[in-house]
């Protein structure tokens, strides 16, 4: 099969979902699909080699924005397009992802899900026409719900089925001021309404996106996330000290300040003063100043030498980082799709502690891999964490039983052999 694959690229820091389909489109071709990944608004910061590395960026940052700010600019020269759309351009663009906030992303985010009526159909147009001029894929693969609103003209002037995969846009569309919030929910459930497919990775998103986007039940098909497993293998012997791992972007809502909290009542109960707290994940700019608040606090418990902080590490870091573990722990406070780290973590034989809340207890059930505590509560999360470090036979039977099922059932090759299924249905109904 031919897949297209439309993901957007974050340009400076390392995001799951770019990851993700990267990894995917890379399995995908290794197993004789043609699969295309391309990025939308700038490019991909990935931890391992690009699947596309010559594909180019649609829906160029600048132009998306400049097209929403100044209606002339909908009608620009394109030597001035295709200026702005200069790989340079955007990687210094990408230096500043983060900043456009508050209005402007909710009027953005609510004229790309209007699709042929926002203010960036000119871009849509220009993906279009690429799409026309490349071999016809067979599938195209929406990485977001967000991008929901390039499918209707898609569908419609190239005849190609269009499927979208759901992760994580309850938090962004809640996160957006009024009225861009209700307005962008209303127009992602109409646009999705229309595809050909719509997955998620978990049935407790899939069913609450049903929900939230009045979609009929059954209507989001479960396709459970994946993990390269090149590279992640157990570690040959105990970390040197007993040590709490925190894989995600280093955040409130990654439940990073939970984490530094039981961190201190663990030291506070005294059964394992050796203990050590090794946090890493993703950051940015306006990440830094709550980092360093999480320090201040271990520093204030007396604590600073007994934890680490390594923000946006390489995949080899990485997986020296979840060898060096005892157990892995990123209890979110909000309601979180799926959690990749927890694959990676028991992918390496590290057993996991989770809150039990949102698409957790679908994991930790299926990979048997890890226990489950009450959500939001740092004592649960200490007491868990001293059980397991007291008794590290128990831990490592956890870790393995979870490597075992991650290798069986939640390796990148199942899920692309998943992909592949739902992608083929289409090619079925056109004969």
């Amino acid at each position: 099969m031919k897949l297209l694959f439309l993901t957007p690229g974050t340009g400076s820091y390392y995001c799951g979902v770019c990851m993700r389909d990267n990894a995917l489109a890379k399995q995908l071709c290794a197993m004789g699909h043609d699969a295309v990944l391309l990025p939308l608004y700038l490019p991909l910061t990935l931890d391992e080699s690009a699947a596309s590395p010559e594909a180019p960026v649609f829906f160029g940052g600048l132009n998306v924005y400049l097209q929403q700010k100044l209606s002339w600019f909908r009608h620009a020269p394109r030597w001035l397009d295709r200026w702005l759309d200069h790989p340079a351009i955007l990687k210094w663009l990408g230096r500043f992802s983060g900043m456009t906030q508050g209005a402007d992303t909710g009027q953005i985010t609510l004229s790309m899900l209007q699709g042929e009526q926002g203010a960036q159909n000119r871009e849509l147009d220009k993906l279009i026409e690429w799409i026309r001029h490349i071999e016809r894929p067979d599938v195209i693969w929406l990485s977001t719900g967000l991008l929901a609103g390039v499918a209707r003209r898609i569908r419609g002037e190239t005849g190609v089925p269009v499927y979208a995969s759901l992760q994580g846009e309850d938090s962004f569309l809640d996160g957006l001021p009024e009225p861009w919030s209700t307005l962008s929910w209303k127009e992602m459930g109409a646009r999705l309404a229309e595809l050909d497919g719509v997955t998620a990775p978990s049935r407790f998103f899939g069913e609450l996106m049903e929900r939230r986007l009045g979609l009929p039940g059954g209507r989001v098909e479960v396709i459970p996330n994946g993990v390269g497993l090149q590279g992640f293998a157990v570690a040959t012997e105990a970390p040197e000290h007993p040590t709490v791992g925190f894989l995600a972007r280093l955040i409130p809502g990654k439940g990073l300040g939970l984490v530094v909290e039981a961190f201190i009542e663990l030291h506070r109960r005294g059964r394992v003063p050796k203990a050590r707290l090794h946090c890493a994940g993703t950051m940015i700019e306006s990440d830094a100043a709550f980092v360093e608040e999480q320090k201040a606090r271990l520093a204030v418990a007396g604590l600073a030498g007994a934890a680490e902080f390594s923000a946006n590490i390489s995949r080899e870091e990485k997986e020296r980082f979840l060898r060096g573990l005892s157990l892995l722990s990123v209890p979110a406070t909000y309601g979180e799709a799926f959690g990749l780290y927890l694959l990676e973590a028991l992918a390496c034989g590290v057993p996991v502690v989770q809150p039990r809340v949102a698409a957790f207890p679908e994991i930790v059930e299926a990979t048997g891999g890890g226990i489950l505590v009450e959500p939001g509560s740092a004592s649960a999360l200490a007491l868990a964490w001293e059980a397991l470090l007291l008794e590290p036979q128990r831990a490592r039977a956890l870790g393995l039983t979870g490597m075992r099922k991650v290798q069986e059932e939640f390796s990148m090759e199942r899920m692309a052999g998943r992909f592949v299924k739902v992608s083929q249905r289409s090619l079925h109904k056109q004969v």
